[in-house]
């Protein structure tokens, strides 16, 4: 999935399903999502921090908030792109998250950029 925001920022998301790390007979379903965002702006901005908001098929809901992405705030210059991947575990076999970054700007003001909902999908339950 790709999203451009109003700000300039490109976002794409990939998801996989890690059958290794999951016990289907216990309800731990782990999957591995890649983030790539790209500063398709003329400003230089720093990540400063996420929001996720995980939902699974039951509609529990986990809200994740932290500092940076897998231990780091990266700057983005114009035209620069910086990918990650992370991890999270579901109870049930499909599920979605969505959030948002806290973007701050060279001159110091804070902005968020959405992610857009994207599928947990353990492969062949989604048809």
């Amino acid at each position: 999935m790709e999203k451009n925001d109003p700000h300039g920022f490109k976002i794409r998301t990939q998801v996989n399903y890690l059958p290794d790390q999951s016990d289907e007979s216990g309800n731990r379903f782990v999957f591995s999502y890649t983030i790539n965002i790209t500063n398709l702006g003329s400003d230089t901005a720093k990540l400063i921090s996420r929001h996720w908001i995980i939902t699974d098929a039951d509609h529990h809901v986990q809200e994740v908030r932290g500092q940076g992405v897998v231990g780091e705030q990266p700057s983005l210059d114009p035209n620069q792109s910086f990918e990650y991947t992370s991890g999270t575990v579901l109870s049930t076999q499909v599920g979605t998250m969505r959030g948002s970054y806290r973007m701050q700007a060279a001159d110091g003001t804070e902005f968020d950029i959405e992610i857009p909902q994207f599928v947990l999908s353990v492969p062949r339950v989604l048809h």
